[in-house]
């Protein structure tokens, strides 16, 4: 899957442009929390073609010199991660020097860049937008991004530009690091792909130095020393899997912005490309809004999780303190409480073979298909002891169920009137689906259709 980043300075209209793109002012993941100028992901789709788009939206602190450096460092980051880049400018207020600014990074970039003038509103507006021709990027292409118009054509040579098979592969499938051994990307074995994801410092790198038992990442106390997405391939114990080391996701307010953008945007792509994630907390910290966060992302995107309380020697004990902080975390995840939550000490070795081995049977629960049969046999009965409530004097009849070829569990359910299913009742579906078929560690989905 390629990746877009809408570039430009301040208010051009670029958070604008991403929401159209997602389809939903909602259909975005904010990693940080309390700052709507955060850095914003979202996926997007155009004539089939799948893709994700990155809003590079501007700095917080609007003040001179400062202000127009960091969006220098903003573009530049953009520039290095995407595969194209939509370079938003004001047809209002014409050409600045800002403008200027960022277009000389880009006229020095490889990457296939896209002249975007936006707010072209009407008619009369098309003929003064000749002028950012001078900016040397090429043919240029009016829209409105608050109406829609001109978003086609944009797209129409967007998807053009990918390369060929692009919109199916994983992202950041083509930005990673060549594997432990020189072996390249290209040849990457049909095998698990367990990415370690989580805040800095919470004990990744030192993970993945302890399970290939080499200084394969660099580990200091310093936040931020992971920069790339570290690929290694394991095989020993009678495991063989594919370790992604990740750097640290982490809050705005604690980093620099070029910093925060960065491994954000490595993190994100390790996730998207994984089949299972195991999420590391720092029990001294506790299990945090930005570990909520985090644990969100994995669970839109499909993937299986993992959660490892690293630093569990730091903790001080009693009786309950085990029980009590797997139930706080637990409540915090709600509703998607099915979770192996495994405690540990990194330094210490303590169940660290335990993690990786959680991490391989979450796979292979993923990964399972039940035949239509079983599935039906065993739920039909289940749906007939307690059948979804009344709606409006409707009566909501489940006939059959199947599961569809997805990489993860996606169940339909057929009935008379699906548009009457409540939610609690998907829930209550969901958990029998747990419980009957073991799915430990694995979102699933429930949709139901008319039959």
């Amino acid at each position: 899957m390629s990746i877009v980043a809408i570039v430009g300075r301040p208010n051009v209209g670029k958070s604008t442009l991403f929401n159209r793109l997602v389809g939903k002012r909602d259909a975005i993941v904010d990693l940080t929390s309390g700052v709507t100028r955060d850095r914003h992901y979202g996926k997007s789709d155009w004539n089939g073609v799948e893709f994700s788009v990155i809003d590079t939206g501007g700095y917080v602190d609007q003040s001179g010199d400062v202000f127009e450096e960091e969006i220098k460092k903003q573009v530049r980051l953009a520039v290095e991660e995407a595969d194209c880049i939509l370079f938003l400018v004001d047809a209002r207020e014409g050409v600045t020097s800002m403008d200027e600014d960022v277009a000389v990074v880009l006229r020095r970039s490889r990457k296939p860049v896209f002249l975007v003038v936006n707010k072209v509103d009407s008619h009369k507006q098309v003929h003064d937008v000749a002028e950012f021709y001078k900016l040397g990027l090429g043919e240029l292409y009016s829209i409105s991004a608050v109406s829609g118009s001109g978003t086609g054509e944009i797209l129409d040579a967007v998807v053009a530009s990918f390369p060929v098979g692009a919109g199916h592969a994983p992202v950041g499938a083509g930005h990673a690091p060549p594997l432990q051994g020189g072996e390249s990307d290209e040849t990457e074995p049909e095998i698990p792909r367990i990415a370690i994801v989580g805040r800095p410092n919470a004990g990744k790198s030192s993970l993945v130095n302890m399970l290939l038992g080499n200084e394969r990442t660099i580990v200091t106390p310093i936040p931020g020393t992971t920069r790339d997405s570290i690929h290694s391939l394991y095989n020993a114990f009678g495991l063989e899997f594919l370790l992604i080391d990740t750097a640290g996701i982490r809050k705005k307010a604690k980093v620099k912005e070029d910093i925060e953008f960065y491994s954000v945007m490595r993190a994100i792509g390790s996730i998207e490309q994984s089949d299972v994630c195991i999420l590391m907390v720092d029990a001294s910290r506790g299990f945090e809004s930005q570990d909520i966060n985090i644990f969100s992302l994995i669970q839109k995107n499909h993937k299986g999780v993992v959660i490892l309380v690293n630093k569990w020697d730091l903790i001080d004990k009693e009786s309950n303190t085990h029980k009590e902080f797997e139930a706080l975390i637990r409540d915090r995840i709600a509703p998607f409480k099915d979770v192996p939550i495994l405690f540990t000490s990194v330094i210490q070795k303590q169940r660290i073979l335990k993690a990786v081995e959680t991490a391989i049977a979450v796979y292979k629960r993923k990964s399972r298909r039940i035949p239509t049969r079983e599935l039906n046999d065993i739920m039909l009965p289940v749906i007939e002891q307690h059948p979804p409530p009344r709606v409006k004097d409707k009566l909501v009849k489940i006939k059959f169920i199947t599961q569809l070829p997805k990489e993860y569990p996606l169940f339909v359910f057929f009935c008379n009137h699906p548009q009457y299913v409540r939610e609690s009742y998907q829930r209550f579906l969901e958990n029998k689906l747990r419980e009957k078929f073991d799915f430990n560690g694995v979102p699933i989905e429930i949709f139901f259709r008319q039959k």
